[in-house]
């Protein structure tokens, strides 16, 4: 049959016609779903902006905290997160704040709307907090990146109310600082009763080093400092470090030199991240080495993989690859247990002596319980002690106010031996 015959046969076969119809309409919509996917992409890549904060990231909790407050207030898809607020009188009391939950939320934001998609992958584990992996992802139209600074500035901002005359703890999870607790009420210095002068000499030291961070980079001296404070137990060396900490509006990064895990390397990365504004505390540092010569002579051939070494640490403190703009505390009970080379000039700068109570403490410990007008009471209190010739911490002198703190001042002057009943 000629070719143009055959054509003319095909042409006129109704079921060739309906088949090559739909072939064509088949093919048309998967053009168009394919334009119209690639319109989307080019839509999405040039007229909308997206920004992703992943759990990991400081901001993460802030922004979820802000979008709750300022953003999605009316989303009725929830889940809670509850927290720990403590009081002007010290009562701790549980809170309950809804955050959006998993899935996607729509807020507007100075005449903008914004999509808000929290996700959370079962299967990847974020391993530091053993959590699912978490996500938030904003996205909203235009590609002015402004509005994404505006909300993240706002959010911590939020955040830094919240914590507003508290101070916060940090400890350290993994390769990072995390708030450990609740945010704690800020405590005067003047609560803490130290020695004559001792007090005034660590806070105007720590302003002084704190408010001359170019004094020290015109001279070529790292801009970091070390303080040691030491002396029996109980003698208010932590008090006063968390005191300070409010004083200054710091906050406290707990380091324990002790956990297993802790490696010279870590140990370097987490002084080199610690959170701004913040004091680095090792406390009861004689317990994490005995000396530089037993450490050499104990050592075995796992070491190191578990716990820092003496020389680890020392480098960390002022080695080459030592942070600056870094304030550490350390704190002992027994100073002759420390090696002179952890506490020479340059890795500890001040060293202070926090010891029993002297006839000043006394008397300001009485009077801070009893009131000023007591003067006279709080003279006699403190000779009575100190005619004892036995000595008593500031923790057993408040152990003892505390048992008579509805008792008449005289009544409390008459009981002074309760001090060392226990």
């Amino acid at each position: 049959m000629p070719l143009g015959e055959l054509i003319g046969s095909l042409s006129t076969n109704p079921y060739f016609g309906a088949g090559f119809g739909l072939f064509g309409i088949g093919a048309s919509a998967a053009i168009l779903r394919k334009g119209l996917q690639g319109a989307v992409i080019l839509f999405r890549r040039h007229m909308m902006i997206t920004l992703e904060v992943p759990c990991r990231d400081k901001s993460y909790q802030w922004l979820l905290k802000w979008i709750t407050i300022r953003g999605a207030k009316k989303t009725q898809h929830l889940s809670v997160e509850t927290s720990f607020l403590q009081n002007d009188n010290g009562q701790v009391k549980t809170s309950y704040e809804f955050i959006p939950s998993i899935g996607k939320h729509l807020f507007q934001y100075k005449n903008n709307w914004i999509q808000v998609e929290r996700t959370r992958e079962q299967q990847t584990l974020d391993l530091h907090m053993g959590v699912p992996w978490e996500s938030v992802t904003l996205t909203a139209f235009g590609n002015n990146k402004q509005i994404y600074f505006d909300i993240l500035e706002e959010a911590r901002q939020l955040a830094l109310q919240a914590t507003e005359g508290k101070t916060l703890m940090y400890t350290a999870m993994g390769s990072e600082w995390r708030p450990f607790g609740h945010p704690r009420r800020r405590r005067p210095t003047t609560s803490v009763v130290l020695d004559r002068g001792i007090s005034k000499r660590i806070v105007a030291d720590c302003n002084d080093f704190i408010a001359n961070s170019l004094w020290y980079t015109q001279r070529g001296i790292p801009y970091r400092r070390g303080y040691l404070l030491y002396g029996p137990p109980g003698c208010g060396k932590s008090s006063f470090i968390t005191a300070l900490a409010g004083e200054l509006e710091y906050g406290i990064c707990l380091l324990n030199l002790s956990e297993r895990g802790l490696t010279d390397d870590r140990l370097n990365h987490l002084l080199n991240v610690a959170p701004e504004q913040t004091i680095i505390l090792l406390e009861d540092i004689d317990a994490a080495f005995v000396s530089r010569e037993a450490t050499l002579q104990q050592k075995t051939a796992f070491e190191g993989l578990n716990r820092i070494t003496f020389s680890g640490l020392l480098n960390c403190l002022d080695g080459v690859a030592s942070t600056e703009a870094r304030i550490v505390f350390m704190t002992t009970n027994y100073l002759d247990r420390l090696d002179p080379a952890l506490i020479r000039p340059g890795r500890i700068d001040l060293k202070e002596y926090i010891g029993y109570c002297t006839q000043y403490q006394l008397e300001e410990m009485f009077k801070n319980f009893f009131g000023d007008c007591e003067t006279s009471k709080a003279t006699e209190f403190a000779e009575k002690i100190i005619g004892t010739s036995r000595q008593a911490s500031p923790a057993q002198v408040q152990g003892f106010f505390m048992k008579h703190k509805l008792s008449p001042p005289q009544q409390v002057v008459d009981s002074v031996e309760d001090i060392w009943e226990n």
